[in-house]
């Protein structure tokens, strides 16, 4: 079976959807880059009906003995690691763990285990993510390198490695290096399912198909998604504070979301589980507390819609004490548009490829807020693009 072409199916000129000036700041111009980046990173490791063609061959027999992947990554890395645990162990049924790169050094030994361990960094020369590596190396454990650049310490030294097609990232924000690692992880779960007998042929090609069709649906979206953050983010860029909400999957991308704000505004930002809320954070609402919440929802998935109808109470809980909702909802949610005060909508997907989408329009918001207060979104202070000491 013949698969889109997901590279053909974009446009390829960037400044189309805009004037020259458009991409004065490198962030700006990866958020918009992340279609390509997506499309690459799926044609990179998708030919014909066979995911991560040989790419994997190393490490083959510990792929049919393992009995747990364990993620280790920092910061954005993380987040999609523990987005990629959900997808993984939802579609594939194999145990995850996701771990601080910076703390898996300091972790007991794997106990009765045959794991195999997988390091995200962007730039592939993340000190603590390569000190993870070699002490799992050093434990006897194969390592799976997840990496933008070819050739860096990360990938030399793992036992396989896989490349996202995000390419160098300039901007200190990470942007398309995320949702590239997003895609690699929703591509690792598809494959163990595929190896493990937990999906047929016509099921995974299925799968395969839209995700093949994300990048055209965020290309066309960006435009809007762009003009709405400017104008919500006028609303909010004096706030001093946010919290950000998401359940299931989606909790990964309320960290992401609240990081993105954190790194390059300055404002305090933190995300929770939905169900949290009430478990302390909700003492900070109040008519002053912007509160972003993602609630998407995949109709036909059971669990999706359980997960927003909990999500849609919560939101009016925070509407009763006044807090101000910015939400990323699926199009055509009318329940999501009556209760929220500014509304982001997205194409419909299934749960486990909704975070690739939702989270751009999070990334937008948080350059939008971070330029109105006048910082320099690409070098924000006290940070730099690849940690390379412990």
């Amino acid at each position: 079976m013949s698969y889109p072409h997901p590279i053909s199916m974009m446009t390829t000129n960037h400044t189309s959807v805009g004037t020259k000036d458009k991409f004065v700041h490198a962030m700006r111009r990866e958020i918009y880059e992340q279609p390509q980046a997506i499309a690459k990173t799926v044609e990179r490791h998708l030919k014909d009906d066979i995911i991560f063609p040989g790419e994997l061959q190393a490490i083959e027999s510990a792929l049919l003995t393992f009995e747990k992947l364990i993620i280790a990554a920092s910061g954005s890395s993380r987040h999609a690691g523990l987005a990629g645990e959900i997808m993984i162990e939802d579609l594939s049924g194999v145990a995850v763990d996701v771990e601080y790169a910076s703390e898996y050094c300091y972790r007991s030994t794997h106990a009765a285990i045959d794991p195999i361990v997988i390091v995200i960094t962007q730039s592939g020369e993340t000190a603590d993510t390569i000190a993870a590596q070699r002490e799992a190396l050093t434990r006897g454990v194969k390592t799976i390198g997840i990496s933008n650049v070819d050739g860096t310490t990360i990938v030399r030294e793992a036992s396989a490695a896989l490349i996202t097609g995000a390419g160098r990232e300039l901007s200190v924000p990470a942007t398309k290096s995320f949702t590239t690692q997003l895609t690699v992880l929703y591509l690792m779960a598809l494959f163990l399912a595929r190896k493990r007998g937990r999906m047929t042929s016509e099921v995974t090609r299925s799968y395969l198909q839209r995700l093949m069709k994300l990048p055209h649906s965020i290309e066309k979206q960006l435009p809007a998604w762009d003009k709405q953050a400017e104008e919500y983010a006028e609303k909010h860029f004096q706030s001093e504070k946010f919290l950000y909400l998401g359940r299931g999957v989606h909790y990964a991308i309320a960290r992401e979301g609240a990081l993105k704000l954190k790194e390059i505004s300055y404002a305090h930002a933190e995300g929770y589980p939905v169900g949290e809320l009430k478990h302390g954070p909700n003492a900070l609402v109040d008519e002053n507390l912007p509160v972003v919440v993602l609630a998407t929802c995949d109709r036909n998935d059971p669990d999706s819609v359980l997960r927003y109808r909990r999500t849609l109470e919560v939101m009016k809980e925070v509407k009763s004490r006044r807090g101000l909702l910015v939400t990323v909802a699926t199009e055509g949610d009318e329940q999501v548009r009556e209760i929220a005060d500014q509304v982001f909508f997205v194409p419909p997907a299934p749960e486990l490829l909704l975070p690739i989408i939702e989270v751009i329009p999070l990334q937008l918001f948080a350059y939008h807020v971070a330029v109105l207060k006048g910082y320099d979104v690409d070098h924000p202070r006290n940070l730099v693009k690849a940690v390379v000491v412990e």
